[in-house]
């Protein structure tokens, strides 16, 4: 009986390391909001470091968290790099382009809770009546450890409510 547990134990585990293998070699998670005022307007909210503090769901989670910039806090080449609780680990920022009014790309470099390095992107379109369409993306590698924790998380339902909550506390203050 003991043996046949640990066959099925052993095929079990030989089955998640076959799955995971067949799991994509790439995530993303995206979100999009309308917000009610010109692009212009919402564009410096996220070229600017220092104004994330208002809308970015993560300083909301560790208000104690310690904070330290580049050289520049907006536009190209601007730097933010952060140290909080387990809620926002630990890692750093680079706005690796900008395009006023319409684009923002990060270099995003975790160190904790796990290393990862993915790319973000807010694009920004002009809609009908001075609206903003607004497009927050996230996209990275997933090596294969990530793989088999994938298998028991999933990356658009643990980030994607951030997504949804910084991009309400964006629409909220840009709206104003």
């Amino acid at each position: 009986m003991l043996k046949f547990i640990g066959l099925i134990v052993l095929l079990l585990i030989v089955g998640m390391l076959l799955t995971a293998a067949t799991r994509p070699d790439t995530f993303a998670v995206q979100r999009t909001a309308v917000i009610k005022a010109p692009p212009e307007k919402v564009f410096p909210h996220i070229n600017d470091f220092d104004r994330w503090l208002a809308w970015s769901p993560w300083e909301k989670k560790d208000p104690a968290m310690k904070r330290s910039y580049g050289a520049s806090k907006s536009g190209k080449g601007a730097k933010y790099a952060w140290e909080g609780n387990s809620e926002v680990g630990q890692g750093s920022m680079e706005i690796a382009d900008s395009v006023a009014p319409s684009r923002v790309a990060l270099k995003l470099d975790f160190v904790k809770p796990f290393e990862a390095h993915n790319h973000v992107e807010f694009v920004l379109k002009s809609e009908a009546g001075g609206a903003t369409h607004l497009s927050w993306r996230m996209e990275g590698p997933v090596p294969y450890f990530a793989k088999i924790i994938h298998l028991f998380m999933d990356m658009d339902k643990m980030v994607g409510k951030d997504f949804e909550t910084g991009l309400a506390n964006l629409k909220a203050i840009a709206e104003q």
